[in-house]
């Protein structure tokens, strides 16, 4: 019995019948059905007798058109093998759009199959593969809820994926925290029945250049006793998606076995409430020698990155890089699809900003705007942990984990939400990557061989 051949999906542009790549009888079945190319409108074309011949895809008008318009075409086609064909743009980003756009979060539910992609000619295989894997890892971590993918579980889902890419791996845990220095991440995760924990991965040669990635990773955010509503609660699952998303980062590294020697660092917690929890007032020592007054135990996130931002200086690298879904105010200010970039280095925000753009993978600069600085003061300790004044969350969350690196020749820090509210291309409803293309072409950029 032959297989039967990929079903072809004809992408055409605004306007764009008449572009030579349809037949007049096709053409006369798009005019037929309204079909003009409009922006994520599917028509199916008729073929001998009762068959299919494929589909028109719209991918609208030009200016304006996302480069992911291509995982647009995923969500909507039924579970079968796809060529794609017409006007692709960039054949490698519109495969990864397409796959990205099927994906699903199937760990709880029966599979349901979904559409298949015979890669289009001229895209790099390689490429593809990578970011797909590394998205998809982002996502399944942030999908799975914490009775799932508590401080324990998470362990053990890094060091698997530290084995699996022949990364060395080490894992510092609860009372040993404090012993090693880093009071900080033991405090905020000493209240939950699962013990805090650094966890710790290397890879590459230690001549090459030093870049270190930091990811937030509190696998449940109650609020602790500053808690939040239960509104507030629904989605706390996803606080560890700047870890997720750091991971994925790391996969692309390794997978293209850029020369670089890679550390990655997650502190990993769940910020729950018993009898030990931290409090209110408390003042908090760091690894950097800095005390911290807690103003609000749900600024949490930024203590536990304080400490292995301090650790990751240390080694002065080249470049830190820090993922967190850090602030709600980032989110008002910003929106979902568009997270703040903070960092030391502007050519660098710069180079960011416009790969972002060019892959799906958006940032917009923010500054480390330096009078806010005093916001952070505190009348008994060296800082707070949260401004004084309610207003820039987003940025006095930036500044106060800027106090914690100085050596490093770079540092970038992205407040990412890690969630798609709304589908839109390449990003199904529920978690999601960010910044993982863009920082990957950049690193590549600056320190590929």
């Amino acid at each position: 019995m032959s297989t039967p051949s990929p079903i072809p999906v004809i992408f055409v542009g605004e306007g764009g019948l008449d572009g030579g790549q349809l037949t007049a009888r096709q053409r006369g079945w798009a005019e037929a059905n309204g079909f003009s190319g409009q922006r994520g409108k599917l028509l199916a074309l008729p073929g001998e007798g009762d068959g299919l011949a494929g589909y028109l895809f719209g991918i609208g008008a030009a200016e304006g058109r996302p480069a992911f318009v291509a995982g647009l075409a995923a969500t909507a086609l039924p579970a079968a093998e796809y060529r794609l064909e017409g006007e692709l743009g960039d054949p490698t980003l519109a495969a990864i759009a397409f796959r990205l756009g099927a994906y699903r979060f199937d760990r709880y539910r029966e599979a349901k199959p979904v559409p298949t992609l015979v890669l289009p000619e001229g895209a790099d295989a390689g490429e593809v593969d990578r970011h797909v894997t590394a998205a998809t890892l982002a996502r399944d971590l942030v999908n799975t809820p914490s009775s799932d993918l508590g401080p324990d579980n998470l362990h053990k889902e890094v060091e698997r994926f530290a084995s699996e890419r022949g990364m060395n791996f080490k894992a510092i845990v609860g009372d040993d925290l404090l012993a090693e220095n880093f009071p900080m991440i033991h405090a905020v995760g000493r209240a939950s029945a699962q013990a805090p924990r650094l966890l710790d991965l290397t890879w590459g040669d230690e001549s090459h250049p030093k870049v270190t990635l930091v990811g937030k990773g509190v696998t449940f955010d109650t609020g602790g006793l500053d808690i939040k509503t239960a509104a507030g609660m629904l989605m706390m699952k996803k606080d560890m998606g700047g870890g997720a998303n750091i991971l994925g980062l790391a996969h692309a590294i390794v997978s293209a076995k850029l020369p670089v020697r890679l550390r990655v660092l997650l502190p990993v917690v769940e910020n729950a409430i018993s009898g030990n929890a931290f409090r209110p007032g408390d003042v908090l020592h760091s690894r950097r020698g800095i005390t911290v007054e807690i103003g609000n135990t749900d600024a949490e996130g930024r203590l536990i990155l304080a400490d292995a931002l301090a650790l990751a200086d240390e080694e002065s690298p080249d470049l830190i890089v820090d993922m967190a879904t850090l602030t709600g105010a980032a989110r008002v200010a910003l929106g979902p699809e568009l997270p703040p970039l903070y960092s030391t280095d502007n050519a660098l925000a710069a180079e960011i900003t416009a790969a972002g753009l060019a892959v799906e993978d958006p940032f917009w600069p923010m500054p480390l705007w330096s009078p806010y600085d005093g916001q952070l003061s505190s009348k008994i300790a060296d800082m707070n942990n949260t401004g004084a004044g309610g207003y820039a969350g987003s940025v006095i969350a930036a500044l106060f984990l800027r106090r914690f690196v100085g050596k490093a020749k770079a540092w970038v820090h992205l407040d990412i939400l890690a969630w798609a509210p709304e589908a839109r291309p390449g990003r199904p409803v529920g978690a999601t990557d960010q910044g993982i293309r863009a920082l990957f072409s950049v690193i590549r950029q600056r320190f590929g061989a």
